[in-house]
């Protein structure tokens, strides 16, 4: 059996090695919960399930909770603090962002989100999470035997005494990436002669553009699992608002959403934090607005702040940075430089830069700067999979 057969058929369970158990919200909790709970973890995401676990709150009953009756407990989608800006974000909630963190959590899942999710077994093959992926699967949902000590079991146990992890596309190349020379030569080819570049789905704004125009590109992206690029008026790449960056920021960065232009919400974003002139411009047009609510008493909390504190039964999680007007959360935050590489660079090199910045993407510009197109995870993926299919 050749190099590639073997390991195109290692079982998932040895990706699942080392992984956190995953941390679930029920469809019955709302976006405050959803909030709270973003900021109590370390992942970027947090998976909503169609069942009543939730380890926001203590186990219940089903005949106390609105679900119906449900035989398999069975992860529907995921959400991340992009999603909840989004929401936060839109025209109808910005005028009540208490009520709006009183809706479901459903709310903040797209359509497609039961498609960007997986459930496989442990025992299914490399080869089949990569064929599944291929389909548009961002996270495989896999069961693990693994005690985790540290953890309440109550609160990661699902109806049949599972407890789940997940797999990411990222997880997936990493792994490949120790055996990056069975894929000779197709690893270092120009990405121009491999069809990855995508210049069809390429989410971009000018640089004087409202913020709040890239709401429906920022949601897009999240399924391409790409980014909003900034031009200026001659299409050179100027910067993006990432989501990878957005997901380090929280709610508190919904009025610089609402008020400023798309570059110096950039610069709002930023891990070094907004300059003071943005901080004092947002809250000029915050009031201009007669949007209120979203501005910080003099305890540093705006109202929704202190609603979704609230939610939280980890009062130490919602204290400190979380609230500023900044609006960065107590996780590191991403620098905001944005990932370029040229038509002519190598596909390894490529994926290797996407992975030293935990991202899944990297622009694609001309020597002068222009955008010209995106690779994506997903487009390097189906030549990692065409190669490996070749050579079994």
């Amino acid at each position: 059996m050749c190099m590639a057969a073997r390991l195109s058929r290692h079982e998932l369970s040895d990706l699942c090695l080392g992984k956190p158990p995953l941390r679930s919200l029920s469809v019955d909790d709302t976006v405050a919960d959803a909030l709270a709970a973003l900021k109590k973890i370390d992942d970027n995401y947090v998976s909503v399930w169609n069942c009543h676990h939730s380890f926001m709150r203590k186990p219940q009953p089903k005949h106390q909770t609105t679900i119906s009756k449900c035989t398999t407990c069975t992860c529907i989608g995921k959400v991340c603090m992009v999603d909840i800006i989004c929401f936060l974000s839109k025209p109808q909630n910005l005028s009540s962002p208490s009520a709006a963190l009183h809706s479901p959590i459903s709310a903040l899942l797209h359509q497609s989100s039961s498609l960007l999710v997986r459930h496989l077994p442990p025992t299914a093959s490399l080869a089949e999470a990569i064929d599944v992926m291929h389909e548009g699967v961002h996270n495989l949902v896999i069961p693990i035997q693994n005690q985790f000590e540290g953890f309440d079991s109550n609160t990661l146990q699902h109806d049949d005494k599972t407890i789940y992890c997940w797999l990411t596309q990222e997880d997936i190349f990493r792994y490949l990436l120790n055996s990056i020379g069975l894929f000779s030569p197709t690893a270092a080819s120009p990405i121009n002669t491999l069809g990855v570049i995508d210049t069809q789905n390429l989410f971009a704004v000018c640089y004087d553009d409202p913020a709040s125009s890239v709401l429906d590109l920022l949601s897009l992206s999240l399924i391409y699992q790409s980014s909003v690029a900034i031009v200026d008026p001659n299409g050179k790449f100027v910067g993006e608002i990432s989501p990878s960056v957005l997901n380090s920021c929280d709610e508190a960065v919904v009025p610089a959403m609402a008020t400023l232009s798309a570059g110096d919400f950039t610069s709002y974003i930023d891990c070094g934090g907004p300059p003071e002139d943005l901080v004092q411009l947002v809250k000029e047009r915050v009031e201009d607005k007669n949007l209120s609510e979203l501005l910080p008493d003099e305890t540093g909390l705006c109202s929704w702040s202190s609603f979704s504190s609230s939610c939280s039964s980890d009062e130490d999680s919602c204290s400190g940075k979380n609230w500023k007007l900044g609006g960065y959360s107590g996780r590191v935050g991403r620098r905001s430089e944005a990932m370029v590489c040229y038509r002519w660079s190598s596909l390894v090199a490529v994926m290797i830069q996407a992975l030293a910045h935990r991202v899944s993407y990297v622009w694609v510009v001309e020597e002068d700067g222009t955008l010209t197109g995106i690779v994506t995870f997903q487009a390097m993926l189906k030549v990692f999979r065409e190669h490996l299919k070749s050579m079994c």
